[in-house]
């Protein structure tokens, strides 16, 4: 898959092959609801003979317009790019989202970024579209300024009465139903990045932990999970994940711990994805590290059951 990042950064036909059918959006998260907008461009394309591109931004729109109102990331961009791949898309313009950028018309961006950089020959976008200065501009507005351009809006795909959408996913997570994002999402919720160091605690009273330092945003509500754990590309191994302060030890610190059941190994500086299966329990204080020795091997054994 090709990455470009910026369109005024795309080769200009016929090198890259010229004419493109584009999918445009903000793909947090690859969804289910996402994937119904890709299928849609992948039939497209297929009719026109045309290869598949998706364009999208970083950093989200609202983070640059509206922080107060920005949502945490369901994924870092990497883990954008790398499921987009998966599903055979076969490039994507990254665009840096800027105020400048932000700032023109949506009939300057039809125009210039849609027609002569991407040469769009078809567009599909989803239901919630808006585009341009002030987000202007509607699926219409788009169809106005691009009369020989095939412009499809896809109608969501309801999941219970609501669409699913990144946003219903983040509120989910946030209330720890893992099980129910993981519906919306056609995966488990992910949290990766890389093990470092922490204060070795867990493996003085026989559960070593990975501490994980995460550039995912969206992160579920305290507590302890059940997880498939993959280091690097490998296999999946299971395991308890514990994201919390550690109210046993009168910690203040976000901390990120996962135990891999029935592993051994050094994990420090590894990269390390955890998927997240179920929820077990609230994060407690325990009276005793005893106490909390006794439920971590109940947790333990819940997650195998759940694995």
């Amino acid at each position: 898959m090709i990455v470009v990042y910026g369109s005024d950064a795309l080769p200009p036909p016929p090198r890259d092959g010229g004419a493109r059918a584009v999918a445009i959006g903000n793909f947090d998260g690859v969804h289910r609801g996402h994937r119904h907008v890709l299928s849609r461009l992948s039939s497209l394309a297929a009719d026109a003979g045309l290869p598949t591109w998706v364009y999208t931004f970083d950093p989200p729109p609202t983070a640059v317009l509206a922080p107060d109102r920005h949502q945490p990331r369901l994924m870092t961009l990497a883990r954008r790019l790398a499921l987009l791949e998966e599903l055979g898309v076969d490039g994507v313009v990254v665009e840096p989202f800027t105020r400048a950028f932000a700032a023109q018309s949506a009939a300057e961006f039809a125009s210039t970024v849609l027609s002569s950089r991407l040469q769009a020959r078809a567009v599909v976008v989803g239901w919630d579209f808006r585009f341009g200065s002030g987000r202007g501009g509607d699926v219409g507005a788009l169809r106005a300024a691009l009369p020989a351009v095939v412009v499809e809006q896809v109608s969501p795909m309801i999941e219970g009465e609501e669409p699913i959408s990144s946003s219903r996913i983040r509120r989910l997570i946030a209330l720890g139903d893992v099980v129910g994002a993981a519906a919306l999402l056609g995966r488990p919720h992910r949290l990766s990045g890389t093990v470092v160091h922490g204060d070795a605690r867990g493996r003085t009273i026989g559960f070593p932990t990975a501490n994980l330092r995460s550039d995912v945003e969206c992160l579920p509500a305290f507590g302890v999970y059940a997880v498939n754990a993959h280091i690097g590309a490998g296999a999946a191994i299971r395991g308890v994940l514990n994201i919390g302060v550690r109210p046993t030890f009168q910690g203040s610190e976000l901390r990120i711990e996962a135990h891999l059941l029935d592993w051994q190994g050094d994990l420090y500086g590894s990269e390390l994805a955890l998927d997240l299966v179920a929820r077990i329990r609230d994060e407690q204080r325990f009276a005793s590290i005893d106490a909390l020795v006794a439920q971590i091997r109940e947790d333990a054994d819940a997650a195998r059951r759940l694995l």
